[in-house]
Protein backbone atom coordinates (compact mmCIF):
# COMPACT_ATOMS: atom_id res chain seq x y z
CA UNK A 1 0.00 0.00 0.00
CA UNK A 2 1.02 3.41 -1.13
CA UNK A 3 1.38 5.50 2.83
CA UNK A 4 3.36 7.70 4.35
CA UNK A 5 7.04 7.33 4.51
CA UNK A 6 8.33 4.73 7.37
CA UNK A 7 4.72 3.45 7.96
CA UNK A 8 4.29 0.91 5.37
CA UNK A 9 5.51 -2.11 7.63
CA UNK A 10 2.56 -0.99 9.43
CA UNK A 11 0.05 -1.25 7.08
CA UNK A 12 1.18 -4.55 5.38
CA UNK A 13 2.32 -2.20 2.28
CA UNK A 14 5.54 -2.14 -0.02
CA UNK A 15 7.92 0.62 -0.14
CA UNK A 16 6.50 3.02 -2.48
CA UNK A 17 6.22 6.24 -0.51
CA UNK A 18 3.41 8.59 -1.70
CA UNK A 19 3.43 11.24 0.75
CA UNK A 20 6.64 12.10 3.47
CA UNK A 21 5.63 11.19 7.13
CA UNK A 22 4.36 14.18 9.25
CA UNK A 23 5.37 14.29 12.75
CA UNK A 24 2.83 15.35 14.97
CA UNK A 25 3.76 14.29 18.56
CA UNK A 26 1.89 16.28 21.11
CA UNK A 27 -1.12 18.19 19.51
CA UNK A 28 -3.97 18.05 20.47
CA UNK A 29 -7.11 16.10 18.76
CA UNK A 30 -9.16 17.73 16.58
CA UNK A 31 -12.55 16.75 15.43
CA UNK A 32 -12.75 15.45 11.36
CA UNK A 33 -16.55 15.55 10.07
CA UNK A 34 -16.62 13.37 7.01
CA UNK A 35 -19.93 13.19 4.51
CA UNK A 36 -20.55 9.97 2.22
CA UNK A 37 -19.11 7.64 4.87
CA UNK A 38 -20.69 4.45 2.82
CA UNK A 39 -18.86 5.56 -0.40
CA UNK A 40 -15.43 4.54 -1.78
CA UNK A 41 -13.54 7.34 -0.27
CA UNK A 42 -15.56 7.18 2.68
CA UNK A 43 -14.96 3.38 3.30
CA UNK A 44 -11.22 3.94 2.63
CA UNK A 45 -10.83 7.03 5.03
CA UNK A 46 -12.45 5.02 7.59
CA UNK A 47 -9.96 1.96 6.71
CA UNK A 48 -6.66 4.12 6.79
CA UNK A 49 -7.57 6.47 9.67
CA UNK A 50 -7.84 3.40 11.61
CA UNK A 51 -4.75 1.17 11.06
CA UNK A 52 -2.38 4.94 11.45
CA UNK A 53 -1.90 6.35 14.54
CA UNK A 54 -3.75 10.23 13.55
CA UNK A 55 -4.36 13.37 16.05
CA UNK A 56 -7.87 13.44 14.96
CA UNK A 57 -11.30 12.33 15.99
CA UNK A 58 -13.61 10.88 12.74
CA UNK A 59 -16.95 11.29 12.56
CA UNK A 60 -18.62 9.55 9.74
CA UNK A 61 -21.69 10.12 8.64
CA UNK A 62 -24.42 9.23 5.78
CA UNK A 63 -27.59 10.66 4.65
CA UNK A 64 -29.15 8.51 7.42
CA UNK A 65 -27.28 10.51 10.09
CA UNK A 66 -27.06 13.74 8.35
CA UNK A 67 -28.38 15.67 5.84
CA UNK A 68 -26.15 17.98 4.48
CA UNK A 69 -29.50 19.41 1.74
CA UNK A 70 -30.84 20.79 5.28
CA UNK A 71 -28.67 23.52 6.81
CA UNK A 72 -30.04 23.04 10.05
CA UNK A 73 -28.75 19.99 10.23
CA UNK A 74 -25.48 20.76 9.48
CA UNK A 75 -25.08 23.33 11.57
CA UNK A 76 -26.17 21.46 14.48
CA UNK A 77 -24.26 18.80 13.63
CA UNK A 78 -21.43 20.81 13.73
CA UNK A 79 -22.11 22.77 16.89
CA UNK A 80 -23.05 19.67 18.62
CA UNK A 81 -19.60 17.80 17.97
CA UNK A 82 -17.08 20.74 17.90
CA UNK A 83 -15.98 19.74 14.36
CA UNK A 84 -12.98 21.70 13.30
CA UNK A 85 -12.19 19.94 9.82
CA UNK A 86 -15.22 18.83 7.34
CA UNK A 87 -14.19 16.10 4.47
CA UNK A 88 -17.33 16.43 1.57
CA UNK A 89 -17.08 13.17 0.03
CA UNK A 90 -20.79 13.10 -0.23
CA UNK A 91 -22.37 13.37 -3.52
CA UNK A 92 -24.54 12.42 -6.41
CA UNK A 93 -22.67 10.31 -8.16
CA UNK A 94 -25.21 8.54 -10.51
CA UNK A 95 -24.00 9.95 -13.93
CA UNK A 96 -26.72 8.94 -16.24
CA UNK A 97 -29.74 8.85 -13.67
CA UNK A 98 -28.79 12.62 -13.19
CA UNK A 99 -29.89 13.26 -16.68
CA UNK A 100 -33.67 12.90 -15.47
CA UNK A 101 -32.75 13.91 -11.52
CA UNK A 102 -31.27 17.24 -12.32
CA UNK A 103 -33.25 18.75 -9.03
CA UNK A 104 -31.44 16.25 -6.99
CA UNK A 105 -28.02 16.11 -8.44
CA UNK A 106 -28.30 19.83 -8.04
CA UNK A 107 -29.25 19.74 -4.63
CA UNK A 108 -26.49 17.62 -3.36
CA UNK A 109 -23.76 18.25 -5.57
CA UNK A 110 -24.53 22.07 -5.02
CA UNK A 111 -27.10 23.09 -2.75
CA UNK A 112 -25.64 21.12 -0.13
CA UNK A 113 -22.18 21.88 -1.02
CA UNK A 114 -22.81 25.50 -0.43
CA UNK A 115 -24.88 24.13 3.38
CA UNK A 116 -20.99 23.04 4.14
CA UNK A 117 -19.03 26.30 3.28
CA UNK A 118 -21.78 28.39 5.26
CA UNK A 119 -21.43 26.55 8.27
CA UNK A 120 -17.62 25.92 7.66
CA UNK A 121 -17.20 30.13 7.29
CA UNK A 122 -19.34 30.74 10.50
CA UNK A 123 -17.36 27.95 12.71
CA UNK A 124 -14.02 28.96 11.27
CA UNK A 125 -13.97 25.00 10.23
CA UNK A 126 -12.02 23.61 7.56
CA UNK A 127 -13.09 22.17 4.28
CA UNK A 128 -12.31 19.46 1.87
CA UNK A 129 -14.50 19.19 -0.79
CA UNK A 130 -14.41 16.42 -3.42
CA UNK A 131 -14.70 17.19 -7.29
CA UNK A 132 -14.54 15.27 -10.48
CA UNK A 133 -12.78 15.45 -14.16
CA UNK A 134 -16.80 15.50 -15.65
CA UNK A 135 -16.49 19.16 -15.14
CA UNK A 136 -14.23 19.32 -17.98
CA UNK A 137 -15.20 18.38 -22.02
CA UNK A 138 -12.75 16.19 -22.82
CA UNK A 139 -11.71 18.38 -26.09
CA UNK A 140 -8.00 19.00 -24.29
CA UNK A 141 -5.47 16.69 -26.09
CA UNK A 142 -3.27 17.55 -22.99
CA UNK A 143 -3.94 17.05 -19.25
CA UNK A 144 -6.75 19.37 -17.60
CA UNK A 145 -4.69 21.40 -15.43
CA UNK A 146 -6.55 23.24 -12.17
CA UNK A 147 -6.09 26.88 -14.65
CA UNK A 148 -8.08 25.50 -17.76
CA UNK A 149 -11.44 26.43 -18.31
CA UNK A 150 -14.45 23.66 -17.53
CA UNK A 151 -17.10 22.92 -19.79
CA UNK A 152 -19.31 20.13 -18.05
CA UNK A 153 -21.25 17.96 -20.70
CA UNK A 154 -23.46 16.51 -18.07
CA UNK A 155 -25.93 17.08 -15.38
CA UNK A 156 -23.50 15.77 -13.35
CA UNK A 157 -20.74 17.31 -14.48
CA UNK A 158 -22.44 20.77 -13.78
CA UNK A 159 -23.76 20.28 -10.73
CA UNK A 160 -20.09 19.11 -9.75
CA UNK A 161 -18.60 22.42 -11.38
CA UNK A 162 -21.78 24.77 -9.61
CA UNK A 163 -20.35 23.37 -6.26
CA UNK A 164 -16.93 24.43 -6.45
CA UNK A 165 -18.20 27.53 -7.64
CA UNK A 166 -20.68 27.44 -4.72
CA UNK A 167 -17.96 26.48 -2.00
CA UNK A 168 -15.88 29.44 -3.66
CA UNK A 169 -18.24 32.29 -3.16
CA UNK A 170 -18.83 31.90 0.46
CA UNK A 171 -14.90 31.97 0.94
CA UNK A 172 -13.01 30.78 4.56
CA UNK A 173 -10.76 27.93 4.73
CA UNK A 174 -11.95 25.18 1.91
CA UNK A 175 -9.95 23.01 -0.44
CA UNK A 176 -11.30 21.38 -3.72
CA UNK A 177 -9.79 17.86 -5.11
CA UNK A 178 -11.30 17.11 -8.38
CA UNK A 179 -10.24 13.38 -8.65
CA UNK A 180 -11.69 10.83 -11.43
CA UNK A 181 -12.30 6.99 -12.86
CA UNK A 182 -12.29 6.15 -8.51
CA UNK A 183 -11.74 2.29 -7.90
CA UNK A 184 -11.17 0.27 -4.36
CA UNK A 185 -11.68 -2.90 -2.36
CA UNK A 186 -14.84 -1.01 -1.13
CA UNK A 187 -18.32 -0.70 -2.41
CA UNK A 188 -19.35 -0.68 -6.36
CA UNK A 189 -16.73 0.32 -8.70
CA UNK A 190 -15.36 -0.36 -12.35
CA UNK A 191 -12.84 -2.67 -10.89
CA UNK A 192 -15.01 -5.07 -8.88
CA UNK A 193 -17.73 -4.96 -11.82
CA UNK A 194 -15.12 -6.01 -14.10
CA UNK A 195 -13.62 -8.78 -11.98
CA UNK A 196 -17.17 -10.20 -11.73
CA UNK A 197 -18.17 -9.90 -14.68
CA UNK A 198 -15.43 -11.39 -15.82
CA UNK A 199 -15.49 -14.60 -14.14
CA UNK A 200 -19.23 -15.21 -15.30
CA UNK A 201 -19.04 -14.08 -19.06
CA UNK A 202 -16.96 -15.86 -22.15
CA UNK A 203 -17.06 -12.37 -23.71
CA UNK A 204 -17.11 -8.45 -22.54
CA UNK A 205 -17.42 -5.24 -24.35
CA UNK A 206 -15.94 -2.29 -22.91
CA UNK A 207 -15.42 1.24 -23.81
CA UNK A 208 -12.04 2.48 -25.89
CA UNK A 209 -12.73 5.91 -26.97
CA UNK A 210 -12.95 7.17 -23.42
CA UNK A 211 -9.29 8.20 -21.64
CA UNK A 212 -8.84 9.30 -18.12
CA UNK A 213 -6.77 8.74 -14.79
CA UNK A 214 -7.78 6.56 -12.55
CA UNK A 215 -7.61 6.87 -8.77
CA UNK A 216 -7.43 4.31 -6.09
CA UNK A 217 -9.57 5.48 -3.64
CA UNK A 218 -7.09 4.44 -0.57
CA UNK A 219 -4.34 6.42 -2.29
CA UNK A 220 -6.48 9.83 -2.17
CA UNK A 221 -7.54 8.92 1.41
CA UNK A 222 -3.83 9.11 2.02
CA UNK A 223 -3.83 12.23 0.51
CA UNK A 224 -6.43 13.95 2.44
CA UNK A 225 -5.48 12.87 5.93
CA UNK A 226 -2.02 13.87 4.85
CA UNK A 227 -3.30 17.52 3.79
CA UNK A 228 -5.25 17.46 7.32
CA UNK A 229 -1.87 16.55 9.21
CA UNK A 230 0.14 19.13 7.39
CA UNK A 231 -2.20 21.70 8.43
CA UNK A 232 -1.95 20.62 12.20
CA UNK A 233 1.72 20.34 12.54
CA UNK A 234 2.52 23.46 10.38
CA UNK A 235 -0.73 25.56 11.08
CA UNK A 236 -1.15 26.40 7.80
CA UNK A 237 -3.85 25.60 5.38
CA UNK A 238 -3.54 26.09 1.53
CA UNK A 239 -6.88 26.92 0.18
CA UNK A 240 -7.21 26.38 -3.69
CA UNK A 241 -8.25 23.82 -6.32
CA UNK A 242 -6.26 20.80 -7.03
CA UNK A 243 -6.31 17.69 -8.93
CA UNK A 244 -5.06 14.60 -7.42
CA UNK A 245 -5.61 11.09 -9.46
CA UNK A 246 -3.15 8.40 -9.96
CA UNK A 247 -0.37 8.93 -12.57
CA UNK A 248 -0.74 7.68 -15.99
CA UNK A 249 -4.18 7.82 -18.65
CA UNK A 250 -5.51 4.95 -19.97
CA UNK A 251 -8.95 4.12 -21.95
CA UNK A 252 -11.38 1.87 -19.99
CA UNK A 253 -11.11 -1.00 -22.37
CA UNK A 254 -7.49 -0.61 -21.44
CA UNK A 255 -7.74 -0.48 -18.25
CA UNK A 256 -10.26 -3.92 -18.29
CA UNK A 257 -7.03 -5.49 -19.82
CA UNK A 258 -5.18 -4.85 -16.87
CA UNK A 259 -7.26 -5.88 -14.53
CA UNK A 260 -7.84 -8.95 -16.23
CA UNK A 261 -4.35 -9.62 -16.33
CA UNK A 262 -4.02 -9.03 -13.00
CA UNK A 263 -6.79 -10.56 -11.71
CA UNK A 264 -5.70 -13.47 -13.41
CA UNK A 265 -9.26 -14.01 -15.64
CA UNK A 266 -7.55 -14.89 -18.89
CA UNK A 267 -10.62 -17.26 -19.91
CA UNK A 268 -13.15 -13.60 -21.34
CA UNK A 269 -12.38 -12.43 -24.13
CA UNK A 270 -12.62 -8.11 -23.71
CA UNK A 271 -13.82 -6.58 -27.01
CA UNK A 272 -13.54 -2.48 -27.73
CA UNK A 273 -16.51 -0.46 -27.96
CA UNK A 274 -17.15 3.14 -29.06
CA UNK A 275 -19.16 5.31 -26.47
CA UNK A 276 -21.93 5.39 -28.80
CA UNK A 277 -22.51 1.63 -29.25
CA UNK A 278 -22.77 1.65 -25.37
CA UNK A 279 -25.18 4.17 -24.99
CA UNK A 280 -26.18 5.67 -21.93
CA UNK A 281 -28.12 8.65 -21.18
CA UNK A 282 -24.75 11.25 -20.39
CA UNK A 283 -22.28 12.50 -22.30
CA UNK A 284 -18.81 11.44 -21.15
CA UNK A 285 -15.74 13.57 -21.82
CA UNK A 286 -13.52 11.22 -24.20
CA UNK A 287 -10.19 12.69 -22.49
CA UNK A 288 -10.30 13.57 -18.79
CA UNK A 289 -6.59 13.19 -17.74
CA UNK A 290 -5.72 15.17 -15.03
CA UNK A 291 -2.28 17.42 -14.35
CA UNK A 292 -0.98 16.47 -11.15
CA UNK A 293 2.03 19.28 -10.85
CA UNK A 294 -0.30 22.03 -8.77
CA UNK A 295 -0.61 19.32 -5.72
CA UNK A 296 3.09 17.90 -6.11
CA UNK A 297 4.72 21.51 -5.60
CA UNK A 298 2.11 22.28 -2.93
CA UNK A 299 2.39 19.13 -0.91
CA UNK A 300 5.49 17.81 -1.68
CA UNK A 301 4.26 14.59 -2.70
CA UNK A 302 4.93 11.47 -5.01
CA UNK A 303 2.30 9.97 -6.49
CA UNK A 304 1.88 5.95 -7.84
CA UNK A 305 0.72 5.24 -11.07
CA UNK A 306 -2.47 3.51 -11.57
CA UNK A 307 -0.96 0.44 -12.95
CA UNK A 308 0.80 -0.15 -9.32
CA UNK A 309 -2.82 1.21 -7.41
CA UNK A 310 -4.51 -1.43 -9.48
CA UNK A 311 -2.10 -4.05 -8.66
CA UNK A 312 -2.14 -3.26 -4.51
CA UNK A 313 -6.28 -2.75 -5.28
CA UNK A 314 -6.94 -6.64 -6.52
CA UNK A 315 -4.72 -7.93 -3.65
CA UNK A 316 -6.72 -5.84 -1.01
CA UNK A 317 -9.92 -7.30 -2.83
CA UNK A 318 -8.14 -10.57 -3.02
CA UNK A 319 -7.52 -10.81 0.66
CA UNK A 320 -10.66 -9.31 1.64
CA UNK A 321 -12.70 -11.73 -0.71
CA UNK A 322 -14.66 -9.10 -1.65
Amino acid sequence: MAIFTGMSKHLGGTDQVVLPRPVFYGLVQKNVLVTGAYGQLGCALKSVSERVNLPFRFFFTDVDSLDITDIDQVDDYVTRYHIQYIVNGAAYTAVDKAEAESERAFAVNEGAVRNLALVAREHAVRLIHLSTDFVFDGRSDVPYTEAMIPGPLSVYGASKLKGEEALQAVGGDWIILRTAWLFSEFGSNFVKTMIRLMGERESLAVVNDQTGSPTYAVDLAEMILYILQRAEEEQTWKTGLYHFSNVGAVTWFDFARSIRRLAGLTGCELLPISSEEYGGAAVRPAYSVLDHAKVRAAFNVVIPTWEDALERCIQAIKRCGK
